[in-house]
């Protein structure tokens, strides 16, 4: 199979753009990132691309298989060009930074469903949850991931009421 990045999109029939090219480079750098950070970096390197633009090209390269989308609970969802292995991944609980790490057993699907229940299982997907060594060695107790954004808003809101003066 080619590693060149073009060769990769051609060998898919996917039409090869410079926003395709620049994404699928980017994710290859930086493994874990959001769409976000992923629309933020092409835009440094080759100027204006929006984030609509982002989601689609991720959503075409992870149905294509190209890429692959982990979504870790209370974060949004990450990519990474790791592709063809089933691996796992360590999530720090402080600082939210994500790591692979390999399959528990090694041979996929890594653990063994008490009962199937007549699938056919083929990948697991494990979260190890912890501190890293930097927070660790900061002592920073761990703590919850931070809820999503919209749930953060909903909090800050209800804060707000329970706080305001009644009217009159």
């Amino acid at each position: 199979m080619a590693t060149d990045p073009t060769e990769l999109l051609r060998e898919r029939g996917i039409q090869v753009t410079a926003q395709r090219l620049a994404v699928l480079r980017v994710v290859s750098d930086q493994p874990h990132i959001t769409a976000e950070g992923v629309a933020e970096t092409v835009r440094a390197e080759i100027g204006a691309i929006s984030l609509q633009s982002v989601y689609d090209t991720l959503s075409l390269m992870v149905a294509e298989g190209l890429v692959r989308r982990i979504q870790p609970a209370g974060s949004p969802a990450r990519f990474e060009d790791r592709v063809r292995d089933n691996h796992h991944h360590l999530i720090c609980r402080v600082c939210g930074r994500v790591v692979d790490v390999d399959c528990a057993i090694g041979s996929a699907p890594c653990l063994t469903a008490a009962d199937d229940m007549g699938y056919e299982i083929d990948a697991a997907e494990i979260a190890y949850w912890g501190r890293c060594p930097d927070c660790q060695a900061q002592a920073r107790p761990p703590s919850r991931v931070a809820p999503p954004p919209r749930k953060r808003r909903l909090q800050r809101t209800i804060a707000r009421k329970r706080t305001a003066k009644p009217s009159k």
